[in-house]
């Protein structure tokens, strides 16, 4: 245990969290608080901030666990507008002598309340972590777009009052199982070699990008993409950040991937060229790049649909036909999933499934190793 500039004590003894994939994003169970009460939150490599609706609430969503209530937690502590923890959350200001936030999401999610501590509670029903002072913020006015499942987010960028620099750590990882089987995911913190997992290849890593205008994103170095044998005439500089605009994040909080519209053009057009499919008339949760399927099975979308890589910088990724298509069998349609956006690309988390993301913040790396994520 060391306690951090902030003041704020941490514990950097590697741990693992159960997740579960459910409505687009990834939920992690956790608790708050002295007794500790449960609660489920987004994890979120996008945001650095960590909140749960609180008492008194002006404006809550439904949520599967009761609200928060700090009057009942006999760790709880308000942080004062002077405190550096106060200072270094994004959007806080000083009212009614407490910290307050406000923070706006890219979905439009919003949550207002203040900034506090507390222990937070990691682990699952056969080892349980407990970290005190946590800073978090209270949401007593909340509202969001596919928080019906959950309490809040775990913000994990790269900030410092992120729960990644909260805790201390200098590697953090997480496997993600198929967002629609309901089975266990894992979030670890600490090296692989603390966690004890061990994979028969070789770690590949590609380097992690720091734009000063953003600084609380993780940016990929992706330098082209292949459809088929084709590699896709998109220009290099489509992806890279200019002048603190562009590039592309990496952000297990956004479920498909999205890319910059010139780039998904080309994409989509090769993509559309080579698929052994018919085109289907209808879409499927606003995905319009849809085909025609009997059964949607694994063999089918291997014989019609084409390979696509993700070069990034040092590190060649295939994806697996199931981390791009979206099957929806009751339809007959495989659509793919991924979108069109403006110059900022993001990797979803529908493209990281089954795979081990290895984040290596002392060497400024990400890595992705192929892996049974229900099994680790």
């Amino acid at each position: 245990m060391r306690v951090d500039r902030l003041g704020l004590a941490v514990r950097t003894k590697a741990f693992q969290a159960p997740i579960l994939g459910g409505d687009g994003a990834f939920l992690m169970n956790l608790s708050i608080g002295t007794p500790p009460i449960p609660f489920r939150a987004i994890m979120d490599t996008g945001s650095d901030l960590i909140w749960t609706q609180c008492k008194p609430c002006r404006r809550c969503f439904k949520q599967p666990t009761p609200v928060f209530d700090p009057a009942l937690s006999s760790s709880f502590k308000n942080v004062s507008c002077d405190s550096l923890l106060c200072k270094d959350f994004v959007n806080s200001k000083c009212g009614n002598e407490s910290c307050q936030y406000n923070n706006v999401y890219g979905d439009e999610s919003t949550t207002e309340g203040f900034i506090a501590t507390d222990t937070f509670t990691f682990g699952d029903s056969h080892h349980h972590v407990p970290v005190p002072n946590i800073g978090f913020g209270c949401g007593v006015d909340n509202e969001g777009v596919g928080l019906d499942h959950a309490a809040g987010i775990l913000g994990l960028g790269r900030g410092p009052t992120s729960l990644v620099a909260q805790l201390n750590v200098q590697t953090f990882s997480y496997c993600l199982t198929s967002i629609t089987a309901k089975k266990k995911s894992s979030l670890f913190f600490g090296s692989l070699k603390d966690l004890k997992i061990t994979h028969g290849q070789r770690l590949k890593s590609t380097p992690l990008i720091k734009n000063p205008s953003q600084p609380l994103f993780y940016y990929l170095s992706l330098e082209a993409i292949t459809v088929g044998d084709a590699l896709l005439p998109i220009p290099r500089q489509v992806f890279e950040i200019v002048d603190g605009v562009g590039g592309m994040i990496i952000d297990s909080g956004t479920t498909i991937t999205s890319l910059q519209e010139d780039a998904f053009s080309i994409l989509t057009q090769e993509f559309l060229a080579q698929a052994k499919l018919n085109v289907s008339s209808f879409s499927t949760m606003g995905l319009d790049v849809c085909f025609e399927v009997n059964s949607g099975d694994d063999e089918e979308l291997k014989a019609g649909i084409p390979r696509m890589v993700f070069h990034f910088k040092g590190l060649d990724l295939e994806l697996p036909r199931e981390n791009y298509m979206i099957v929806t069998k009751e339809m007959g349609v495989a659509c793919l999933a991924m979108a069109p956006t403006g110059a900022l690309s993001i990797f979803g988390n529908f493209q990281q499934q089954n795979m081990l993301v290895v984040h290596d913040l002392k060497k400024d790396t990400v890595s992705f190793i192929p892996a049974k994520c229900d099994q680790l």
